[in-house]
């Protein structure tokens, strides 16, 4: 079976979508950081897609950039939740709607 990367980039197209939406639609900040990583991982499985088609001779061209992506990723997914935790300790919820002042 031969590999066609119009597949990959409409299913990394549908992850981008569905984490964008997320993003815009969801007032829970831990629902927010999901869409967000939906959209990474969108990202990741195109920049395979570009190296799967277009791979030089080593084949890693396009495996180096989800590599850094991913460690983005990981230390968002740190930051994040610990702002999340913050936030929640002292507001008690995670409602985006409720957070009109960040000092208070």
């Amino acid at each position: 079976m031969s590999f066609l990367p119009t597949q990959s980039l409409i299913l990394a197209g549908f992850l981008f979508s569905i984490g964008l939406a997320t993003v815009l639609v969801k007032r829970n900040l831990f629902f927010v950081l999901m869409g967000v990583e939906l959209m990474l991982n969108a990202a990741n499985l195109s920049f395979i897609a570009w190296s799967r088609t277009f791979s030089g001779p080593v084949g890693l061209d396009g495996q180096v950039a989800p590599l850094f992506s991913i460690a983005v990723a990981a230390a968002e997914a740190c930051v994040g939740l610990a702002m999340l935790l913050s936030v929640f300790r002292s507001k008690e919820t995670l409602d985006t709607d409720r957070f009109d002042r960040m000092k208070e």
